[in-house]
């Protein structure tokens, strides 16, 4: 497989567009630091109309043995369920409108010693759930956006995949004030993220083609 490493350093805020089903889609991205996580920030801007049809998946970190953190949208039988998290067990799932073709700016936050879990959506703040309690995400996986890899980088299914955009996606290992994840929706770009920043981001991606600051994976 050829595989295209892109590093984009200067580049206004770029966007993954993921425009059909695959098994194939998908970006790999490189986090700047070991994902031993007792607590994090996720946020992302997203775009699908695949929501009212199915279960996608938004996010996902895989070590050899378990889904470490996968973030999802969720359906149950016709109706979309809302959004949710999973951390090597059962999800944690929130109630809220589903995604659309408008962009969204989603964040997901976690705290391992009060089992905290709270969900923002353009700025609004999710009731808290406890999930979790004294849990550690473990390091040594793969971060993958556009598909579940239901083993170590492998075994998609085109049926769970992505289609839509996404775009700054940020990961912080402390749980980010409220104000400051709303002023993030704002477009404030500040503080950078320590685990993934966006506007530094590497990313490895076997099938892409850059257009006009959009990235297309096939």
């Amino acid at each position: 497989i050829l595989l295209f490493i892109f590093w984009f350093s200067v580049v206004p805020i770029k966007t993954l567009v993921f425009p059909t089903e695959s098994c194939t889609s998908f970006v790999e991205m490189i986090p700047q630091k070991p994902m031993n996580l007792t607590a994090f920030t996720l946020c992302m801007r997203v775009a699908t109309e695949l929501s009212s049809q199915r279960e996608i998946i938004l996010f996902a970190y895989r070590t050899g043995n378990y889904d470490e953190l996968n973030v999802w949208g969720e359906l149950d039988g016709r109706a979309t369920v809302g959004l949710s998290f999973y951390m090597a067990g059962n999800p944690v799932l929130f109630k809220v409108p589903e995604l659309r073709a408008l962009i969204t700016h989603l964040c997901v936050t976690w705290d391992s010693t009060s089992g905290l879990a709270v969900l923002f959506l353009d700025g609004k703040r999710s009731l808290s759930k406890i999930y979790k309690k004294d849990h550690t995400v473990s390091p040594g996986g793969r971060v993958i956006l556009g598909q579940d890899p239901d083993i170590y980088l492998g075994d998609f299914d085109k049926h769970q995949n992505f289609v839509g955009e996404i775009c700054d996606v940020n990961m912080w290992d402390v749980v980010l004030p409220d104000s400051v994840i709303q002023g993030i929706f704002a477009g404030q770009r500040e503080p950078r993220g320590n685990v993934f920043d966006w506007d530094m981001q590497l990313f490895h991606c076997p099938n892409c083609v850059m257009c006009n600051h959009k990235i297309l994976i096939y």
